[in-house]
């Protein structure tokens, strides 16, 4: 009886080494359960030190998140340093393709910097508390409604408060080799604050995860930060020129460091 249990054991490394399938499962089931056991000990750690929800717990999850790359094979090549040396609020945006992305964003994220993330995130157990306690901004998607009012409360409180807020303008995972079409409301809460915004490309992750074909290999994630474009003296009428700025240049830098996509998925203007 005692020899079944060593079956497992044994046929495991066998998997790893033969079934791309079972690698694939692995490192995500391994990269779930792992971020909340971090969680869970970031949670008391954030407590301790600010008592509550607070900005500045980011500093603890960062340091605890960054060595979770090498558990899974991946590291990251990140150019453009030098424009996150920017005093004073902003908005970073950057295109989204899978919960990968958690690790290059704190790979770079700077000091007093959150993100703006799905409501649903707060329910994810340990790893929605603790992005409580960083002081993530969750919005409605949904409801446009909410979705807006939070924004602008966010507006007020990245003056306030001198914060970065960290924002996925595509509104969704997107593996598709491309951008998506940007929403709106990044750019609303960069010329409410009269903020910059920085762009921030992350290349295709299609050379080692395609999430369909279940593979996951080892691989080099690019990082590229693009120069700040300034917001002062924007108003609302500039949201749809400011949005297709932007996607315009993060497509254009997406496309150098990941190669050329298949097909567009159109204008960031529909």
């Amino acid at each position: 009886m005692d020899a079944l249990w060593m079956i497992p054991l044994l046929l495991a490394p066998l998997l790893l080494w033969t079934s791309s399938t079972f690698v694939f499962y692995f490192k995500k089931c391994f990269y779930v359960a792992y971020m909340m056991c971090l969680a869970m000990a970031a949670i008391p750690m954030c407590i301790l030190k600010s008592g509550g929800r607070d900005i500045e717990n980011m500093r603890i999850i960062r340091s605890l998140v960054r060595h979770v790359k090498y558990f899974l094979g991946l590291r990251f090549e990140v150019s453009g340093w030098e424009h996150l040396q920017t005093e004073g609020p902003y908005v970073i945006i950057s295109n989204h393709q899978s919960s990968l992305d958690v690790l290059g964003l704190m790979e770079i994220l700077p000091d007093r910097c959150t993100m703006v993330a799905k409501k649903e995130l707060i329910y994810a157990g340990t790893v929605g508390l603790v992005c409580w306690l960083g002081g993530i901004v969750f919005i409605n998607r949904k409801k446009t409604s909410d979705a807006k009012s939070v924004m602008a409360d966010a507006a007020k409180t990245m003056l306030d408060d001198q914060i970065r807020l960290w924002v996925f303008p595509e509104g969704t995972r997107n593996q598709k080799g491309d951008l998506l079409p940007f929403k709106k409301g990044a750019f609303h809460l960069a010329i409410q604050a009269q903020a910059p915004i920085i762009p921030i490309v992350f290349s295709s992750y299609n050379n080692f995860y395609l999430r369909k074909e279940k593979r996951f290999e080892s691989g080099t994630i690019t990082l590229k930060i693009l120069p700040k474009i300034d917001t002062k003296g924007m108003t609302s009428d500039d949201v749809t020129t400011l949005s297709d700025k932007s996607y315009d240049q993060m497509r254009s830098a997406f496309l150098d460091i990941s190669g050329p996509a298949p097909q567009s998925n159109g204008p960031s203007r529909h």
